[in-house]
């Protein structure tokens, strides 16, 4: 069945000719014209948009007769290249964050309102003389009870959500989750030796972060070196079969450690589960300095998500070294996600439920769905721990519990329209 193809009148940025062109969507004429990398990096390196049909076939007549060739739009139509993050939707993201922020404040046995606990923010402010208007227990309740909560909820939900976004425009695939290269399994098997070993209820309070920490990174750079031994040409789809072997290896042995620990399997299940039960302001500072070091750098390198949406050919025609960027986004969100998962436990599919729902109602740049994804993983979160404190008050819900409830649906959701999906 031939497709029709709708064009419009445009002028060549090179040469003033009108030519009808499709503005840069599928089917448009110069589809069929092909070119070097190196000439479709000369040709972006000039025009300013797309070119008409007499100069592209003339730097294609010019380029050389060897070598890869690759479709040869030159510049994308505004429209089409205009996918930045629009000021409505950042505003919106903003105030999603906040609202979810002062609802989880609010939630609880006490009864704080939104307008008492702005006025006590804005009371504990340098510079702003207000009488607090809590009594010292509310003010104790939502300043160390509820705030280093919803702070840690935040500030995982962000991690998660924004290193989802990294591993689907690394791997070029929409289906690609925060615990895709083992990092679930291994923090999980660190958890259970921490557990298990050092007597029920007797460790340190920092040795079950610290040891759910050191097993997912240890697990991811297993799936590394695994994935790299097949050789670096394999891509991607090695390196996450490795990471898929190594999960199951980890997944095997926590299995054994629990069977041997059987009166663990209680505490064990309950961190697996997830949960800010014990949340506290130590957790926060020590999940904080890697969820922003880790964003920091993704964030950096949203642009470059973007190239590699096009393939590892058309990426490495622009200048970008694939093989290491690949690493360093790799690296930032299996670090932050490890740090994450060491203080909150296993939250299952906030990876793929927000950067995915950003795609598809926002735009599928990666210089859209990074940013937003850090602000709408964050809140996302800390309204899925206030359900999950309020569904069964006053018993409280694993959170995981609520995120796979939600993420389940979701992901078969996206499994049915993946070949609708632009990455």
């Amino acid at each position: 069945m031939k497709t029709t193809v709708r064009l419009g009148t445009k002028t060549c940025s090179l040469c003033g000719r009108s030519f009808g062109c499709a503005h840069g969507r599928p089917g448009c004429w110069c589809e069929s014209v092909s070119v070097t990398r190196e000439t479709i990096a000369e040709i972006r390196a000039v025009a300013s948009d797309c070119i008409c049909p007499a100069c592209l076939s003339d730097f294609a007549g010019r380029a050389a007769t060897h070598g890869a060739h690759i479709w040869a739009k030159a510049v994308p139509d505004a429209d089409v290249r205009s996918r930045a993050l629009a000021p409505f939707w950042a505003a919106l993201a903003v105030a999603f964050l906040i609202a979810s922020l002062l609802l989880g404040l609010a939630i609880g046995p006490a009864k704080i309102g939104p307008v008492a606990i702005v006025a006590s923010l804005l009371s504990h402010l340098p510079g702003m003389h207000m009488a607090i208007p809590l009594s010292n227990v509310d003010e104790a309740i939502l300043w160390q009870v509820r705030a280093p909560r919803v702070v840690l909820a935040a500030l995982v939900g962000a991690m998660l959500a924004v290193a989802g976004s990294a591993y689907q425009g690394v791997f070029r695939n929409p289906l690609a989750d925060p615990y895709l290269l083992g990092v679930a399994a291994g923090a999980g098997l660190g958890a259970t030796l921490a557990i298990a070993y050092s007597g029920s209820g007797a460790y340190h309070p920092l040795l079950l972060p610290l040891a759910a920490f050191v097993g997912a990174s240890v697990a991811v750079a297993a799936a590394y070196v695994l994935g790299r031994s097949a050789g670096a040409e394999r891509g991607t789809t090695t390196l996450i079969l490795a990471g898929i072997v190594i999960a199951l290896f980890l997944t095997a042995v926590q299995t054994f450690l629990q069977q041997q620990r059987s009166e663990t399997l209680r505490e064990v299940y309950s961190w697996i589960l997830g949960g800010f039960t014990a949340s506290d302001w130590s957790a926060v500072a020590v999940i904080t300095p890697y969820v922003a070091l880790s964003s920091l750098l993704i964030l950096l390198h949203r642009r470059v998500l973007d190239v590699l949406r096009l393939g590892e050919d058309e990426a490495s025609s622009l200048g970008i070294n694939v093989g290491r960027a690949r690493l360093a986004l790799v690296i930032a969100a299996t670090i932050g996600t490890a740090a994450a998962v060491a203080v909150s436990g296993l939250i299952g599919f906030v990876g793929i439920i927000v950067p995915h729902t950003i795609r598809l109602l926002v735009s599928p740049s990666y210089r859209a769905i990074v940013p937003l994804s850090l602000l709408a993983g964050a809140g996302f979160l800390v309204l899925a721990d206030a359900l999950a404190r309020t569904i069964l008050s006053p018993a409280e819900l694993p959170i995981g519990v609520v995120t796979a409830f939600f993420g389940a649906p979701f992901f078969a959701v996206v499994l049915r329209s993946t070949r609708k999906v632009t990455l």
